[in-house]
């Protein structure tokens, strides 16, 4: 094993305190989560009580000013545990930091804190449904009042996390429709505004205890002073933001394949055919042995995008190949830790089975796969 270096002291106490919560108050319950469809409230808010929501909030809106590898620890715990309905990341690691790098003082003051604590649930809702990864093609509008105090919102939005939880929803729209990019501005919405309709849970074939919804705008009075950022810089806010969207799922995809690995190899060693154990088999040994050296050398790349990242230096170019060969490995992975389960890994209570049903969309969210093939090919020529 390559001893990683990109953690201290701190973070490792932190990830033994959030790895015991986790144990205490996730574990015993996603089972029945995934039954209903979404975690409680009451883990996001025994969450922001220990400070594990949000640690790079600083001290004056309610957090600890910690750096993004907080963010890391709470994103490769929850990944190792298999927790895919707890929304975490998406809160920490997305949304919030759209309120901290283009938020003004009075929209931090206001909403902040609540988000520190778990009282606020957010989400970003970019998706619609005839747009998948082209934020370009948005269709959702936000058209000023006449007496400019209000923006009038319509549109839908599909495949939003935390949608039926979240207090407050940072919606791209389009404030000019005729500007194309240069006319799409993001938007702080509370979900308690008339007009604001949740739709359905979505029935996902994975990700079962994670909330993922259809949002609905109709006439949505949204004051001018919920504008994010600038008018019209919302295109350049999101193209800005997604290297930390992507290394967080790089960094869950990672921690998760490695576990189900773990987990392979404890029952490979116990489960018997032909009369011994499986384990024994050199097929399955091979597997095994690709397996742990393609996620070292994963590990390694990981780390190192966690490094440049809290250096400012992580490029889109760079991230887009991490969060296309991380996720690639973790399907591949799991894929093939399921195979040497026979058909007990196609067995729900199974982990290896969960796995497999939630780890998929991976490829999809934060830009397709195909998308960051783009990015990178086209930075090749």
């Amino acid at each position: 094993m390559i001893k990683r270096t990109v953690f201290e002291s701190e973070q490792d106490m932190f990830r033994d305190s959030f790895r015991k919560f986790l144990q205490e108050e996730a574990v015993p319950f996603h089972e029945q989560w995934e039954k209903d469809g979404q975690v409680s409230r009451e883990l996001w808010r025994k969450a922001g009580e220990h400070g594990f929501l949000c640690p790079t909030v600083p001290e004056n809106y309610g957090g600890v000013g910690a750096d993004f590898r907080y963010n890391a620890v709470v994103d490769e715990e929850v990944g190792n545990f298999g927790l895919s309905g707890v929304g975490f990341s998406l809160h920490s690691d997305i949304s919030v930091p759209y309120i901290m790098a283009y938020g003004n003082e009075e929209q931090k003051q206001r909403y902040l804190p609540g988000c520190v604590s778990g009282e606020i649930i957010t989400a970003i809702a970019m998706t619609e449904p005839g747009t998948g990864s082209d934020l370009q093609g948005v269709k959702t509008n936000a058209i000023l009042s006449e007496d400019g105090s209000h923006y009038v919102l319509n549109g839908s939005k599909t495949f939003i996390t935390n949608g039926q939880m979240a207090d407050l929803v940072i919606v791209v729209a389009k404030t000019d429709p005729e500007a194309g990019a240069k006319g799409t501005s993001l938007l702080l919405v509370e979900t308690n505004s008339e007009g604001f309709v949740k739709g359905q849970n979505l029935n996902k074939i994975g990700m079962k205890a994670q909330d993922t919804s259809e949002l609905f705008f109709s006439d949505v009075k949204v004051p001018k002073e919920n504008l994010l950022g600038l008018e019209g810089m919302g295109f350049i806010y999101l193209m800005n933001e997604l290297g930390q969207e992507r290394l967080s799922v790089s960094l869950s995809a990672i921690a998760g394949a490695e576990s189900i690995l773990a987990q392979t190899v404890t029952y490979v060693k116990d489960r018997k055919a032909f009369g011994r154990s499986i384990s024994s088999f050199q097929n399955t040994q091979f597997k095994l042995a690709e397996m742990s050296a393609t996620l070292t050398m994963a590990r390694v790349f990981v780390d190192k995008c966690l490094e440049l990242h809290l250096k400012r230096k992580l490029d889109s170019v760079t991230a887009a190949k991490l969060k296309l060969l991380t996720t690639d490995i973790q399907c591949d992975v799991v894929d093939e830790c399921l195979q040497l389960h026979g058909g007990y890994g196609y067995m729900w209570e199974y982990p290896v089975a969960r796995a497999y049903a939630d780890c998929r969309v991976q490829k999809i969210y934060a830009g397709t796969n195909e998308i960051m093939k783009l990015i990178i090919g086209r930075s090749m020529i």
